[in-house]
Order: structure tokens, then sequence, then C-alpha cells
């Protein structure tokens, strides 16, 4: 039987987009993803998940927090011929992500 995901490689990780901006000390909570604020007022938060289960303890932390998830996006390794040069991570459905997928979508500093 097949079904989805079948010869699919196991994800590089995944980027998270959330309403607000959320304070960087809530990047150790969430297992050291990478928090980066956006112009648009919302945060994305990026990085390696290992499995299934840390997936969903992100997602559920998410939840607690009480902020609005807004989009998930799988990060898709590069193929395996490719060069570091010509690496454009895949965000499933979506195209390209930046070539250091750990930053998200173009992103600004947090305000100081």
């Amino acid at each position: 039987m097949t079904g989805p995901g079948v010869g699919r490689r196991a994800p590089a990780g995944y980027w998270f987009q959330v309403d607000g901006h959320l304070d960087p000390h809530w990047s150790a909570w969430f297992g050291g993803l990478t928090l980066a604020h956006d112009g648009d007022g919302t945060t994305t938060l990026s990085g390696p998940v290992a499995d299934q289960a840390q997936l969903h303890g992100i997602l559920t932390k998410i939840r607690d927090l009480g902020v609005t998830l807004i989009a998930v996006h799988v990060l898709d390794p590069p193929d395996d011929h490719q060069t570091p040069q010509e690496t454009h991570w895949v965000v499933a459905g979506r195209g390209t992500a930046p070539a250091d997928p750990w930053r998200g979508p173009e992103s600004t500093a947090p305000a100081s």
C-alpha cells in the first residue's frame, strides 16, 4: 500500500509563523528554534525538528502560549547533487525558501 510521503526524504526542518512578536527568550522554550520578527507583525520560528513527536510538541506549545498559528512549512533538504552555492531549500508546495532556511522569510531585527 502506498500513501502520502512514501519515497519522501525526512524534512530538514520546519518553520512556523505566528501572529505577534514573541520575545527572543521563548527560543529556549521552543527547543532552540530560531525566532525572527517579521515586518508584518508576525514571528517566524524555524529550525530542525527531529521527529513527529517533537513537531507535535512545538504545535502544543504554540497553542498553550495562546498565539495564533498562521502557517507551518516543511523545509525539505536540498538534493544530494547540489553544491552549497546551488542550494535552495524547498518549502513544500510553496517554492523556495532563503538559502539559510533557519532564518525564515525576509525578517527585520527586533526593535530595541
